[in-house]
């Protein structure tokens, strides 16, 4: 059996010997180290269980969780399917839209993908599917909430609340009507005009003419990878949890009462349960199993700066461009772009430059375009209602995984929901651990 990197991760320690198919201690290996699979394991920690986390890069959040917009969201649940997007089909197949590009694919996964999104876009549908998402995001506040007053490390974590600015009526008279949708669930959000819009926000003087905004006070922003980072070091030195990174898993088989994750060069780890955390990478991993994940990867890019002389303090959306800037400290995150069904998740410079160049276009002293650093790109797990696959898939096989755009907002609520389900299927009393 080969080594690799197993213990502590903050200490970056490298060679240690991985677990053996022998260690009956280790019940569950949490597949992935972005805010999922973090979390994920800290919810089944708390529970009692011992976890184990396992990735194939260096360290936790290197993937679509590293430099994604950073904001949480959880009022903001709206399904990607709607009758609006189904109209505009013809346009975007066509490269007329920038800022959202569909790669056409031959593949047999994307047509069926496809076909389940616009079965999705009625309205009907988009109604059950943001109200569904809703749900799960109010639970992951309480979540977030929750894992903060207990643990309380420093990720950049604020309350600004958040503002979607419309640049004409039509889009304006939609957030009015989907508002109205949220409220049925107890969410509370106002429509503004331009001058109560500017009057919270005063850096929206110089983002041009808009039509109105939407604003949500009660939305937070934080960064993903101090997060990751964070967490891990109390889910290691608090709740002796165990990582695994460098191991690039290739498949599950199953041994007697155990479950064997292996990855290819004779290197195996073994527990009696596995939740797959794997993002968008998780149908490739999941089809020789004959489970079936309708996930679509969604390339999306950030950049990040100091602020401008007229930066924002509440986290802004430009619906129209549909470019997020996001507070984090003393720098501001610029992220944007989608591109439907684009697995390379390495920049492309001219994106990049497209979204620097939109961003400048829409609030030209929000950030020191100046002084940016090397941009980022992370593809997005999207399915086609939007809503994140959490299920036992099999015996012993647990799912968290399409998060879509919302994997920072819906993360802790998730990872709730997914470890009731391992504790439901083990039969382990409901007992939540106490850590000072």
């Amino acid at each position: 059996m080969k080594r690799g990197m197993l213990g502590e991760a903050m200490q970056g320690e490298r060679d240690s010997p991985f677990p053996s198919t022998s260690d009956k201690g280790l019940d569950v290996l949490v597949l992935g180290a972005g805010v999922v699979g973090i979390t994920t394991a800290y919810s089944l920690a708390r529970r009692g269980f011992s976890v184990t986390i396992v990735d194939h890069e260096t360290g936790p959040a290197q993937g679509a969780s590293f430099a994604n917009g950073a904001q949480l969201s959880y009022a903001y649940t709206d399904a990607l399917a709607q009758p609006s997007l189904l109209r505009k089909m013809p346009f975007l197949f066509a490269g007329f839209d920038p800022a959202f590009r569909v790669r056409l694919s031959p593949d047999p996964e994307f047509f069926r993908w496809g076909l389940a999104f616009l079965k999705n876009c009625t309205q009907a549908q988009f109604d059950s599917n943001t109200l569904a998402t809703l749900r799960l995001g109010l639970e992951s506040h309480a979540a977030m909430a929750n894992l903060r007053e207990r643990h309380p490390f420093d990720f950049a974590h604020t309350t600004p609340g958040k503002m979607h600015i419309f640049r004409d009526e039509g889009s304006l008279d939609h957030a009015r009507t989907v508002t109205r949708i949220k409220r049925t669930a107890g969410v509370e959000q106002d429509i503004l005009s331009p001058a109560q819009a500017m009057a919270i926000e005063p850096a929206l003087h110089d983002a041009g003419p808009i039509a109105g905004a939407l604003w949500t006070p009660d939305d937070e922003v934080g960064d993903p990878y101090r997060f990751c980072k964070g967490l891990l070091t109390v889910l290691v030195k608090r709740y002796g949890v165990k990582t695994v990174f460098r191991f690039s898993a290739k498949g599950i088989r199953k041994q007697r009462d155990e479950i064997i994750v292996f990855d290819g060069e004779d290197n195996e780890l073994s527990a009696s349960n596995v939740v797959v955390c794997l993002g968008a990478q998780a149908p490739r991993f999941l089809a020789p199993l004959g489970i079936r994940a309708p996930i679509m990867a969604m390339k999306g890019y950030s950049f990040t700066a100091p602020p401008g002389k007229y930066a924002p303090t509440v986290s802004i959306t430009d619906s129209a461009r549909k470019i997020v800037y996001c507070r984090l400290g003393n720098t501001i995150r610029v992220a944007g772009l989608a591109e439907l069904n684009n697995r390379d998740p390495a920049p492309d410079p001219a994106r990049l430059r497209h979204l620097i160049d939109q961003a400048r276009a829409a609030m030209p002293y929000a950030v020191d375009y100046t002084a940016i650093g090397s941009g980022w790109a992370g593809l997005r797990p999207m399915t086609p209602n939007s809503q994140p696959i959490i299920a036992q898939a099999g015996q012993r096989i647990f799912l968290n995984v399409g998060h879509g755009m919302l994997g920072w907002t819906l993360a802790a609520g998730s990872a709730e929901r997914v470890s009731a389900l391992v504790e439901q299927s083990v039969g382990q009393p409901a007992q939540i651990r106490k850590t000072s």
